[in-house]
């Protein structure tokens, strides 16, 4: 059995102090709400002394002068359009601090999803993730635009007329009283159960989401292996878990009005019927006046109660997409310990001094306990103390990792898939932090550095290359958001990458959209390698750099990358064998350890593992 799902009263003070940002546009609104209340109920009220002050006399007198009815009726006429101006600005204002609000909450979202851990996003969908800027926010939208203020606006004109009601007549107060009485309660059991699929309809979409952002990431493969049946079954089962929390949810919502509407007609005959018996009874002093005056307030007391049922739905939904939005504000950031800086740095006298100014040196800054500070040139050194490593703590996928590579060295890692290599780069990166062990950089714990001057120091060259919306300058630039024109250039030279971008339409200037779908996969990593050198860092990491460029292109690549990886310290990752020879050392990895280590012909001679895996004996897959 459902229970039906309770709303945090966190997320509820949380959206409050998002709108009390606003909170002299929002008491602005509220005066106005206020005084279009006021205008309703006064222009009902008003009726009684229209008919029975001004058109009952009228109608008795054989010329009837109707100069007192015109006025009454312009007197009327200014109190409906004052509640027209004040219910148009108060609509207006409040799209005006919806969109302010939402924009505070997709930059606050943004901003705090930059600061996410690679564990979150390896762990929940992108589409999901999306869902959160387009349709969560959406519903905040509609809640705060629309149903807040109409929420606001009914609630006022509901006490105001039942004030007014109980002056005009309290005994047919007391009969709207107990029809209200029956309509909140088929309300309140209609709203709960909708509010159930509402919540879980929210869910739905964001599942959806992620696997439509899936299918047209992998739309190739998809074809390759005829998956589309297939896909379509998978997708035709989710999009039905959709179809039907909506239909439960929008069932319910969509009955609710028109039960209320029918409600409301049989309390508004049954008034007109018990007040006809009253005045013609001569009970409680009932006039026509006062019987069609309270009528107007019968209905003005309906349809505020009619649009807060209406409106509770969206305030659910819009509550659910909320949860969801501060689920992942709340998510924990990417923890940093570090204290140890990245600085410019210049020779005088032959001591290190630190500058404000790029002078292409740099050095780590290390607080010392006095409160002084000690440099240490960068210099790229990376050792390995026994590394031990899991994605999950049930599941060490590394074991007792130690290696050194000295500044300026080529070091490799070669083995079969899954045997840990790129996880050692990625811990190189401190895109996640080790279970055991010590990881030591230029002799400093790489846990006290802080993680932006560490990754600073790195440049990495992926399989998978992302390239963004923008030229081939800026993307190139986007190793090095300080770089002139020509070091973007200069490095696209060395990256041997120069030639085929001036041959693109607009040269560098040539617009890349959709991760550069009109470049060949060779071109799109020549880029990024261009990119890794515009960055100038003394560590390079090259996880399979050249896996997806032809024979005759990896040559070109090649001779830029040896230009790219002198006097670096560089980890290569590569499944041709061909590309790791010159390496100062060779890791063979197997299983998460490291089974071998040496120069290439040190390796042959052993006739181990990578003699195996050079002479083809056995498959590197």
């Amino acid at each position: 059995m459902n229970k039906r799902p309770k709303v945090s009263s966190n997320t509820i003070k949380r959206l409050l102090q998002y709108i009390f940002h606003y909170k002299l546009r929002f008491f602005l609104v509220l005066l106005c709400i206020v005084i279009s209340a006021l205008a309703s109920v006064a222009s009902s009220l008003y009726i009684q002394t229209l008919i029975d002050d001004y058109i009952t006399p009228l109608l008795l007198e054989s010329n009837p002068v109707f100069d007192a009815l015109l006025k009454s009726i312009i007197i009327m006429a200014c109190i409906y359009v004052t509640g027209i101006i004040c219910t148009l600005l108060y609509n207006r204002i409040m799209v005006s601090i919806a969109q302010g609000i939402l924009k505070e909450i997709r930059d606050t979202m943004f901003a705090h999803m930059q600061t996410l851990p690679i564990r979150y996003f390896d762990t929940h969908t992108h589409g999901d993730i999306m869902s959160h800027y387009t349709n969560d926010t959406d519903t905040l939208r509609q809640m705060i635009s629309q149903s807040i203020p109409q929420m606001f606006s009914s609630l006022i004109t509901v006490v105001s007329v039942f004030c007014a009601m109980l002056a005009v007549n309290v005994w047919l107060t007391l009969v709207v009283v107990i029809c209200i009485f029956i309509i909140l309660n088929i309300t309140r059991f209609i709203a709960g159960k909708s509010s159930i699929y509402f919540i879980r309809q929210q869910s739905s979409i964001g599942d959806l989401n992620g696997y439509i952002e899936e299918m047209i990431n992998g739309q190739k493969v998809i074809k390759v292996f005829c998956h589309e049946e297939k896909s379509k079954e998978n997708f035709d089962e989710k999009n039905d878990a959709l179809c039907q929390d909506a239909t439960s949810a929008n069932m319910f919502a969509n009955i609710l009005m028109p039960i209320m509407n029918n409600l409301g007609h049989l309390q508004y005959v049954l008034v007109a019927i018990i007040g006809g018996a009253l005045a013609l009874k001569g009970i409680s002093g009932l006039s026509l006046g006062a019987i069609a005056s309270f009528l107007q307030l019968t209905k003005s007391f309906n349809g505020p109660i009619s649009q807060i049922s209406q409106q509770l739905n969206a305030v659910i939904m819009a509550l659910a997409g909320a949860e969801r939005i501060f689920k992942l504000m709340d998510e924990m950031p990417e923890a940093d310990e570090g204290d140890v800086t990245l600085v410019n740095i210049t020779y005088k006298n032959g001591t290190l001094e630190e500058v404000d100014y790029n002078t292409e040196l740099w050095a780590w800054k290390i607080p010392q306990p006095d409160g002084t500070f000690k440099y240490t040139e960068l210099r790229g050194e990376v050792r390995f103390y026994d590394v031990d490593f899991g994605y999950t703590e049930e599941k060490i996928v590394l074991h007792d990792i130690t290696l050194y590579a000295e500044p300026g060295q080529k070091v490799a890692f070669v083995g079969a898939t899954g045997a840990g290599k790129t996880t050692i780069t990625n811990l190189i990166n401190r895109f996640y932090d080790i279970a055991d062990g010590k990881i030591r950089y230029d002799g400093i714990n790489i846990n006290t550095i802080k993680k932006a001057d560490l990754r600073k120091s790195l440049g990495i060259v992926l399989q998978d290359v992302n390239l963004f919306t923008g030229t081939v300058m800026e993307n190139i630039r986007y190793g090095n958001l300080n770089a002139t024109d020509e070091e973007c250039i200069a490095a696209a030279k060395l990256a041997n990458a120069d030639g085929f971008i001036r041959r693109l339409p607009q040269g560098y200037d040539t617009m890349l959209s959709g991760d550069g779908s009109g470049l060949s996969q060779g071109q799109r990593q020549l880029i990024s390698i261009a990119r890794a050198a515009v960055a100038d860092p003394p560590v390079m990491i090259l996880d399979e750099a050249t896996s997806s460029i032809d024979t005759r292109t990896e040559s070109i690549v090649q001779k830029g990358m040896d230009q790219l990886m002198l006097g670096r310290t560089v980890f290569v990752i590569a499944h041709r064998l061909s590309t790791v020879q010159n390496s100062d050392v060779i890791m063979v990895l197997e299983q998460g350890r490291i089974i071998e280590r040496g120069p290439h012909d040190d390796l042959i001679a052993q006739k181990g593992k990578y003699y195996q895996l050079y002479t083809g004996a056995f498959e590197l897959e």
